[in-house]
């Protein structure tokens, strides 16, 4: 396929299976064509992504693409939330139009690192893809990015913030990025707003050390640098927001005051709620249900993202 520049692994070795579950194995099974790519290694350590693709027939020369970040606390989670009930039915729909799919690893927000790593490192992925665009046959300028809960969080301050906001890798570092669309599921979006606290996983502020390094009072720069709200600008990519009117980890108030921040910056975000769905849409009689929400979000990206 192309001389190998990257570690590349296929879905099949055991180092790609490592740490999967029987689910997510077998889930895999239907996608034909995927590997593993490490796009950066940082303080020794590699991160990887992994990348679906269409089947040969519906592939060009330049594919559009999506970049998926996990959520998972910010501290935990990993690349395979992608295959979970919320995204795989809009994953399966993306990649049968046409598009191809990542999703990524990143640094957790433990140890010496915070989510502004998280960050960078979503960005950096994206740089990657940029400048090896010819190799993975991907489109320059169709390309988006997604996630749900903390990832949710992610996607958006990587769309929005600035690039020379979040600098990582050096060879990656003349890399601009634009993102045509972000889709984001029950996000957290503001570190600044306490009305958005009560009720929450945030409501002690503890979780703000881990978010931020740091508490809150002691990072006021990071905090609004972590806040989607404050990234948000009239010319900011368009945004899908996906939530549950029954969260109780990250309440739908988050959305709420993202389009209320929306509306007073002319932004061109929407909300989709989801009667009856707690955090990760988990409830009885959703409604719209899994599938609908899964095809709406799916829609929202193809129509920003396909001639």
């Amino acid at each position: 396929m192309r001389s190998v520049l990257f570690v590349v692994i296929f879905l099949f070795s055991s180092s790609f299976m490592y740490g999967q579950n029987a689910r997510e194995l077998e889930i895999l099974k239907d996608f034909n064509n995927k590997e593993t790519v490490v796009y950066k290694t940082v303080d020794g350590l590699e991160l990887n992504m992994d990348i679906f693709y269409p089947d040969s027939s519906k592939m060009k020369q330049k594919n559009p693409w999506m970049i998926h970040v996990h959520g998972g606390g910010w501290a935990g989670g990993s690349k395979y939330k992608i295959l979970k009930p919320p995204f795989l039915s809009t994953l399966h729909t993306l990649v049968d139009s046409g598009v191809v799919c990542v999703s990524i690893e990143y640094r957790k927000a433990r140890g010496s690192s915070n989510a502004y790593d998280s960050a960078v490192d979503a960005k950096d992925a994206t740089r990657f893809l940029l400048k090896n665009a010819a190799e993975f046959k991907l489109d320059q300028e169709k390309y988006g990015v997604w996630g749900g809960s903390a990832g949710g969080h992610l996607s958006l301050v990587t769309a929005l913030g600035a690039d020379s906001d979040f600098q990582g890798d050096a060879q990656l570092a003349d890399i601009s990025t634009r993102y045509k669309c972000v889709v984001s599921y029950f996000p957290f979006t503001s570190c600044i707003n306490p009305d958005l606290r009560p009720g929450s996983i945030f409501e002690d502020e503890t979780l703000f050390v881990r978010l931020l390094g740091a508490p809150l009072n002691e990072k006021p720069k990071l905090a609004r640098l972590l806040s989607p709200t404050e990234l948000l600008k009239e010319t900011s990519s368009p945004i899908l927001l996906i939530h549950g009117d029954k969260d109780t980890t990250l309440p739908i108030k988050n959305s709420l005051y993202m389009m209320e921040v929306a509306k007073k910056k002319n932004a061109d975000v929407q909300l989709f709620t989801i009667k009856n769905a707690g955090h990760s849409f988990k409830g009885a009689n959703i409604s719209p249900s899994m599938k609908e929400l899964n095809n709406y979000s799916a829609k929202f990206i193809l129509s920003h993202l396909k001639d």
